[in-house]
């Protein structure tokens, strides 16, 4: 634990938090769909010098003197992002994937216009207009939700019959805990009828996308593309916003970030960026993200064969949602307690149409990103599906879940977590 000799001579209780928590990581499998294992050089440049200095404006453009090497750090982020999604511009600079869908409002609207997005049982995000965000106070959201949550299809008639009723000024494709590819051309077309933005929120498939594995939105002519930059994508907790081609768009969300949003960018976390987007620009990324594609169907099978309802039956990314009470009898906080005692950490997840609350919901969600960093393919996959229902199954058991935390355990010896990605 050298890399924290500092913090250890300085601050005894945080340095035992660090050390605790890369124990849980290292000791337990990670399978929240939306976190993952960051490279040493990633964390490098997460714990830089860059952390002292404020950098309003753009590269070539700031407020403040001494800008050389920050200039260097973001033009870099952006050059990299540029080519991995095919973007002709980008903005590095949003602090999370919530900042970036917020700016991203604010300069493709004015108060009170309206935001066609999924519905947030349904697969969406918070940010996609839920009713407790505050920025439903500020613009109109509607909704559009699958047609059979059995398949994952998504109700596109519907979605244009919304859409010609109330007009929006953004149609929002994306989401949160959806395991489904979209039609990205019927949004497109949908949009053209209305005259609406078409925004895709990738935030949790960005690293697919840029691995390939996964359609880019941009292909099919969307204007607009949200992320964050963790996820799927491996890199540092942060936002960003891609424009395909329209420079006019581009200034906006310029200018809706900073000096709208934001003031001074968090110019550590946009060079962290940096080494991220140089990562996920390699063959071995390109291998990695089909990998996590692979041990998600490993893991599908298993459900499926021990009589687990999936929804969308099933999934084309990276994650799985379950419903874990209707096949099971487990709610989703006592299949989250449960994974937890045994060295498996998921989330709880409300399904579609949930009757149940969110803090105790009918589903989990999971996912492979993290495992697949690990080096895990779809054998282990599979043990770990295995190992999931029969622990939710024996939930009460507690000399089976020792067993069961004992095998993971074993598991992660095997597969330490990587300090290179290249």
């Amino acid at each position: 634990m050298e890399h924290y000799s500092f913090i250890k001579a300085q601050d005894p209780e945080l340095y035992a938090a660090l050390v605790g928590e890369e124990a849980r990581e290292a000791r337990g499998v990670e399978l929240i769909p939306s976190e993952n294992y960051v490279s040493r050089a990633v964390l490098e440049a997460n714990g830089s010098v860059f952390t002292n200095k404020y950098s309003e404006g753009y590269p070539g453009k700031r407020y403040y003197g001494g800008q050389q090497y920050t200039d260097i750090a973001e033009s870099l982020a952006i050059e990299r992002a540029k080519q991995l999604f095919k973007a002709k511009y980008v903005n590095v600079q949003p602090l999370g994937g919530a900042a970036a869908n917020v700016a991203m409002y604010f300069a493709l609207m004015e108060p009170g216009d309206t935001v066609l997005g999924m519905d947030l049982s349904h697969g969406g995000h918070l940010t996609h207009g839920h009713p407790t965000t505050a920025i439903n106070k500020v613009f109109n959201f509607v909704r559009y939700k699958m047609k059979d949550v059995e398949t994952g299809e998504i109700d596109y008639e519907e979605l244009r019959r919304v859409a010609l009723e109330h007009k929006p000024k953004i149609i929002l494709a994306g989401f949160s805990a959806y395991s489904r590819e979209l039609d990205y051309q019927k949004f497109v077309d949908i949009a053209k009828e209305v005259g609406a933005y078409t925004v895709a929120d990738m935030a949790h498939i960005a690293g697919l996308i840029a691995g390939g594995v996964a359609k880019n939105p941009f292909d099919y002519g969307f204007d607009v593309i949200t992320t964050t930059t963790h996820k799927t994508l491996r890199g540092p907790r942060g936002g960003m916003i891609l424009v395909r081609e329209d420079e006019e768009i581009a200034k906006k969300i310029n200018k809706a970030v900073f000096p709208g949003m934001q003031g001074g960018p968090h110019m550590h976390i946009i060079a962290a960026k940096a080494v991220a987007f140089g990562e996920a620009q390699t063959p071995a990324f390109k291998v990695y993200t089909a990998q996590i594609l692979k041990n998600a169907k490993a893991m599908e099978v298993v459900f499926k064969a021990e009589g687990v309802r999936l929804l969308c039956g099933g999934t084309d990314n990276h994650l799985l949602v379950a419903d874990v009470f209707g096949s099971l009898g487990v709610t989703g906080q006592e299949a989250e307690t449960v994974l937890d005692e045994v060295g498996i950490t998921l989330n709880k997840n409300m399904i579609a149409d949930d009757t149940r609350s969110a803090m105790d919901p009918s589903g989990i969600r999971f996912g492979t990103p993290a495992m697949t960093t690990r080096g895990m393919k779809e054998g282990e996959a599979t043990k770990l599906a295995e190992v999931m229902v029969t622990a939710m199954r024996a939930k009460t058991d507690a000399a089976k879940k020792a067993e069961l935390q004992k095998e993971v355990q074993a598991l992660c010896e095997s597969f330490p977590v990587p300090e290179k990605m290249v």
